[in-house]
Protein backbone atom coordinates (compact mmCIF):
# COMPACT_ATOMS: atom_id res chain seq x y z
CA UNK A 1 0.00 0.00 0.00
CA UNK A 2 1.35 3.44 -0.96
CA UNK A 3 2.17 5.69 1.98
CA UNK A 4 2.14 9.48 1.82
CA UNK A 5 2.37 10.24 5.55
CA UNK A 6 5.61 10.36 7.52
CA UNK A 7 3.75 9.27 10.66
CA UNK A 8 4.87 5.71 11.29
CA UNK A 9 1.48 4.19 12.15
CA UNK A 10 -0.64 5.48 9.28
CA UNK A 11 -0.65 5.42 5.48
CA UNK A 12 -2.38 8.77 4.96
CA UNK A 13 -3.22 11.89 6.96
CA UNK A 14 -6.41 13.88 6.43
CA UNK A 15 -7.48 17.11 8.11
CA UNK A 16 -11.10 18.31 7.87
CA UNK A 17 -9.77 21.66 9.13
CA UNK A 18 -6.69 23.16 10.79
CA UNK A 19 -6.59 24.65 14.27
CA UNK A 20 -7.30 23.71 17.88
CA UNK A 21 -7.14 24.83 21.53
CA UNK A 22 -4.64 23.40 24.00
CA UNK A 23 -6.20 21.36 26.79
CA UNK A 24 -3.49 19.38 28.67
CA UNK A 25 0.30 19.11 29.24
CA UNK A 26 0.86 17.11 26.07
CA UNK A 27 -0.25 20.17 24.09
CA UNK A 28 2.50 22.43 25.45
CA UNK A 29 4.89 22.08 22.51
CA UNK A 30 2.23 21.28 19.89
CA UNK A 31 3.89 20.46 16.58
CA UNK A 32 0.69 21.28 14.67
CA UNK A 33 0.53 24.80 16.08
CA UNK A 34 4.21 25.31 15.27
CA UNK A 35 3.66 24.07 11.71
CA UNK A 36 0.64 26.34 11.22
CA UNK A 37 2.60 29.38 12.42
CA UNK A 38 5.47 28.41 10.13
CA UNK A 39 3.15 28.78 7.14
CA UNK A 40 1.63 32.03 8.44
CA UNK A 41 -1.56 30.68 10.04
CA UNK A 42 -2.67 31.83 13.53
CA UNK A 43 -5.24 29.10 14.31
CA UNK A 44 -4.76 28.13 17.96
CA UNK A 45 -7.04 29.19 20.79
CA UNK A 46 -10.76 29.31 21.48
CA UNK A 47 -11.25 32.60 19.62
CA UNK A 48 -8.99 31.86 16.66
CA UNK A 49 -10.51 30.88 13.32
CA UNK A 50 -10.14 27.41 11.85
CA UNK A 51 -8.64 26.95 8.41
CA UNK A 52 -10.85 25.29 5.80
CA UNK A 53 -9.42 23.00 3.14
CA UNK A 54 -10.28 22.98 -0.56
CA UNK A 55 -12.77 20.73 -2.33
CA UNK A 56 -9.81 19.17 -4.15
CA UNK A 57 -8.25 18.23 -0.83
CA UNK A 58 -11.50 16.56 0.28
CA UNK A 59 -11.42 14.37 -2.83
CA UNK A 60 -8.08 12.76 -1.90
CA UNK A 61 -9.56 10.05 0.37
CA UNK A 62 -11.81 8.95 -2.52
CA UNK A 63 -8.67 8.26 -4.56
CA UNK A 64 -7.01 6.46 -1.62
CA UNK A 65 -10.13 4.33 -1.22
CA UNK A 66 -10.17 3.41 -4.91
CA UNK A 67 -6.48 2.45 -4.78
CA UNK A 68 -6.97 0.34 -1.65
CA UNK A 69 -9.94 -1.43 -3.21
CA UNK A 70 -7.97 -2.11 -6.39
CA UNK A 71 -5.07 -3.56 -4.38
CA UNK A 72 -7.35 -5.63 -2.17
CA UNK A 73 -5.78 -4.03 0.89
CA UNK A 74 -6.88 -1.63 3.60
CA UNK A 75 -5.26 1.74 4.22
CA UNK A 76 -5.17 3.65 7.50
CA UNK A 77 -6.05 7.35 7.57
CA UNK A 78 -5.08 9.47 10.58
CA UNK A 79 -7.74 12.14 11.08
CA UNK A 80 -6.72 14.80 12.14
CA UNK A 81 -3.08 15.71 12.68
CA UNK A 82 -3.70 19.47 12.59
CA UNK A 83 -6.95 19.60 14.57
CA UNK A 84 -9.30 17.67 16.87
CA UNK A 85 -12.41 16.24 15.23
CA UNK A 86 -14.29 16.50 18.53
CA UNK A 87 -13.51 20.12 19.40
CA UNK A 88 -16.91 21.43 20.50
CA UNK A 89 -17.50 24.42 18.21
CA UNK A 90 -20.66 24.98 16.22
CA UNK A 91 -18.75 26.49 13.29
CA UNK A 92 -17.20 23.04 12.77
CA UNK A 93 -20.46 21.08 12.63
CA UNK A 94 -20.80 21.32 8.85
CA UNK A 95 -17.26 20.01 8.36
CA UNK A 96 -17.97 17.13 10.74
CA UNK A 97 -21.06 16.23 8.75
CA UNK A 98 -18.98 16.26 5.60
CA UNK A 99 -16.43 14.00 7.30
CA UNK A 100 -19.07 11.43 8.35
CA UNK A 101 -20.28 11.31 4.75
CA UNK A 102 -16.71 10.87 3.46
CA UNK A 103 -16.09 8.01 5.90
CA UNK A 104 -19.23 6.27 4.61
CA UNK A 105 -17.99 6.66 1.02
CA UNK A 106 -14.60 5.08 1.74
CA UNK A 107 -15.13 1.54 3.08
CA UNK A 108 -11.59 0.43 2.13
CA UNK A 109 -10.06 3.01 4.49
CA UNK A 110 -9.74 2.62 8.25
CA UNK A 111 -10.25 6.09 9.74
CA UNK A 112 -8.23 6.69 12.91
CA UNK A 113 -9.96 9.45 14.89
CA UNK A 114 -7.60 10.57 17.67
CA UNK A 115 -8.96 13.09 20.17
CA UNK A 116 -8.04 14.74 23.45
CA UNK A 117 -11.75 15.29 24.03
CA UNK A 118 -13.39 11.85 24.32
CA UNK A 119 -16.07 13.37 26.56
CA UNK A 120 -17.51 15.03 23.44
CA UNK A 121 -17.57 11.96 21.19
CA UNK A 122 -21.00 10.53 22.07
CA UNK A 123 -22.59 13.93 21.49
CA UNK A 124 -20.77 14.95 18.31
CA UNK A 125 -20.41 11.61 16.48
CA UNK A 126 -23.56 10.34 14.71
CA UNK A 127 -23.02 6.66 15.46
CA UNK A 128 -24.48 5.94 18.89
CA UNK A 129 -23.94 2.23 19.56
CA UNK A 130 -23.57 1.33 15.85
CA UNK A 131 -20.14 2.49 14.77
CA UNK A 132 -18.92 1.74 11.22
CA UNK A 133 -16.38 -1.04 10.91
CA UNK A 134 -13.87 1.37 9.36
CA UNK A 135 -13.64 3.83 12.27
CA UNK A 136 -11.00 3.41 14.99
CA UNK A 137 -11.35 5.76 17.95
CA UNK A 138 -8.41 6.84 20.09
CA UNK A 139 -7.46 9.29 22.79
CA UNK A 140 -4.19 10.75 24.03
CA UNK A 141 -2.76 9.71 27.41
CA UNK A 142 0.43 11.57 28.24
CA UNK A 143 0.46 10.78 31.98
CA UNK A 144 -1.58 8.86 34.55
CA UNK A 145 -3.96 11.70 35.31
CA UNK A 146 -5.00 12.06 31.70
CA UNK A 147 -5.04 8.31 31.09
CA UNK A 148 -7.56 7.83 33.89
CA UNK A 149 -9.65 10.85 32.95
CA UNK A 150 -9.89 10.04 29.26
CA UNK A 151 -10.22 6.27 29.60
CA UNK A 152 -13.37 6.84 31.68
CA UNK A 153 -14.92 8.20 28.49
CA UNK A 154 -13.21 6.11 25.82
CA UNK A 155 -13.86 2.73 27.46
CA UNK A 156 -17.63 3.27 27.24
CA UNK A 157 -17.72 4.08 23.52
CA UNK A 158 -18.59 1.46 20.91
CA UNK A 159 -16.14 2.04 18.07
CA UNK A 160 -14.89 -1.27 16.66
CA UNK A 161 -11.27 -0.48 17.57
CA UNK A 162 -10.23 1.63 20.57
CA UNK A 163 -6.67 2.87 20.96
CA UNK A 164 -4.39 5.08 23.04
CA UNK A 165 -1.69 7.44 21.84
CA UNK A 166 0.81 7.82 24.68
CA UNK A 167 2.77 10.56 22.94
CA UNK A 168 4.39 12.73 24.01
CA UNK A 169 4.78 10.45 27.02
CA UNK A 170 5.33 12.62 30.11
CA UNK A 171 4.99 10.10 32.93
CA UNK A 172 4.68 6.46 33.89
CA UNK A 173 1.37 4.75 33.06
CA UNK A 174 -0.33 1.95 34.98
CA UNK A 175 -3.11 0.17 33.05
CA UNK A 176 -4.03 -2.19 35.91
CA UNK A 177 -7.36 -0.54 36.71
CA UNK A 178 -8.53 -0.65 33.11
CA UNK A 179 -7.34 -4.19 32.47
CA UNK A 180 -9.13 -5.44 35.60
CA UNK A 181 -12.33 -3.56 34.69
CA UNK A 182 -12.27 -5.18 31.26
CA UNK A 183 -11.76 -8.65 32.72
CA UNK A 184 -14.84 -8.13 34.93
CA UNK A 185 -16.81 -6.91 31.93
CA UNK A 186 -17.32 -3.45 33.44
CA UNK A 187 -15.68 -1.55 30.60
CA UNK A 188 -13.97 -2.15 27.29
CA UNK A 189 -10.21 -2.34 26.99
CA UNK A 190 -8.23 -0.67 24.23
CA UNK A 191 -7.04 -2.87 21.38
CA UNK A 192 -3.89 -0.90 20.58
CA UNK A 193 -1.37 1.41 22.28
CA UNK A 194 1.00 3.76 20.48
CA UNK A 195 3.86 5.16 22.59
CA UNK A 196 6.45 7.78 21.80
CA UNK A 197 8.62 10.53 23.17
CA UNK A 198 8.50 14.21 22.31
CA UNK A 199 10.47 15.70 19.44
CA UNK A 200 11.29 19.29 18.56
CA UNK A 201 13.52 22.02 20.00
CA UNK A 202 11.83 22.02 23.44
CA UNK A 203 11.33 18.24 23.76
CA UNK A 204 10.92 16.95 27.30
CA UNK A 205 13.00 13.79 27.97
CA UNK A 206 10.99 10.66 28.84
CA UNK A 207 12.26 8.01 31.22
CA UNK A 208 13.11 4.76 29.38
CA UNK A 209 11.32 2.72 32.07
CA UNK A 210 8.03 4.34 31.05
CA UNK A 211 8.16 2.80 27.58
CA UNK A 212 9.33 -0.60 28.77
CA UNK A 213 6.51 -0.75 31.33
CA UNK A 214 3.86 0.14 28.75
CA UNK A 215 5.21 -2.49 26.37
CA UNK A 216 5.25 -5.18 29.07
CA UNK A 217 1.72 -4.35 30.26
CA UNK A 218 0.40 -4.45 26.69
CA UNK A 219 1.99 -7.80 25.86
CA UNK A 220 0.69 -9.35 29.10
CA UNK A 221 -2.86 -8.11 28.45
CA UNK A 222 -3.00 -8.98 24.75
CA UNK A 223 -2.97 -5.32 23.65
CA UNK A 224 -1.10 -4.59 20.43
CA UNK A 225 1.88 -2.28 20.99
CA UNK A 226 3.49 0.21 18.61
CA UNK A 227 6.61 2.14 19.58
CA UNK A 228 6.53 5.20 17.36
CA UNK A 229 9.73 6.93 18.41
CA UNK A 230 12.08 7.88 21.20
CA UNK A 231 11.61 11.50 20.20
CA UNK A 232 14.66 13.69 20.63
CA UNK A 233 15.98 11.85 23.71
CA UNK A 234 17.14 8.25 24.09
CA UNK A 235 19.64 6.26 26.19
CA UNK A 236 23.20 6.42 24.89
CA UNK A 237 26.55 4.80 25.50
CA UNK A 238 29.36 7.12 26.64
CA UNK A 239 30.97 7.10 23.18
CA UNK A 240 27.71 8.38 21.62
CA UNK A 241 27.55 11.65 23.59
CA UNK A 242 29.71 13.69 21.21
CA UNK A 243 28.66 17.00 22.75
CA UNK A 244 24.89 16.34 22.77
CA UNK A 245 22.92 17.70 25.73
CA UNK A 246 22.46 14.87 28.21
CA UNK A 247 20.87 13.87 31.52
CA UNK A 248 21.56 11.12 34.05
CA UNK A 249 18.66 8.84 34.98
CA UNK A 250 18.28 5.74 37.13
CA UNK A 251 16.36 2.70 35.92
CA UNK A 252 13.99 0.75 38.16
CA UNK A 253 16.75 -1.82 38.75
CA UNK A 254 19.06 0.89 40.10
CA UNK A 255 21.26 1.06 37.00
CA UNK A 256 22.49 4.55 36.10
CA UNK A 257 22.10 5.53 32.46
CA UNK A 258 22.62 8.60 30.31
CA UNK A 259 20.00 9.93 27.91
CA UNK A 260 20.97 12.45 25.25
CA UNK A 261 19.15 14.89 22.97
CA UNK A 262 20.16 13.33 19.65
CA UNK A 263 17.24 14.58 17.57
CA UNK A 264 14.34 12.44 16.37
CA UNK A 265 16.02 10.82 13.36
CA UNK A 266 19.19 9.74 15.17
CA UNK A 267 17.30 8.63 18.30
CA UNK A 268 15.22 6.25 16.18
CA UNK A 269 12.47 3.90 17.32
CA UNK A 270 14.12 0.70 18.53
CA UNK A 271 13.07 -0.31 22.06
CA UNK A 272 14.93 -3.14 23.77
CA UNK A 273 16.50 -4.20 20.48
CA UNK A 274 13.11 -4.51 18.73
CA UNK A 275 11.15 -2.29 16.34
CA UNK A 276 7.62 -2.60 17.72
CA UNK A 277 5.25 -2.30 14.77
CA UNK A 278 2.18 -4.10 16.05
CA UNK A 279 -1.29 -3.14 14.81
CA UNK A 280 -4.77 -4.27 15.83
CA UNK A 281 -6.56 -6.75 13.62
CA UNK A 282 -8.56 -4.87 10.98
CA UNK A 283 -12.15 -4.56 12.14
Amino acid sequence: MAKDSRIEWTHHTFNPWWGCTKVSPGCKNCYAEAWARRVGQDLWGARAPRRELSDGYWKQPLAWNAAAGHMGERARVFCASMADVFEDRRDLDDKRERLWSLIAQTPHLDWLLLTKRPQNVARLAPYGSQWPDNVWLGTTAENQRWLDRRMLELANLQAKVLFLSCEPLLGALDFTRWIEDARRGDRRLVHWVIAGGESGPRARPPHPDWFTSIKDQCLAAGIRFHFKQWGNWRPVAPDELNGYASKIMFLSNGEKITVANLGKKKAGRVLGGVTWDQFPATA
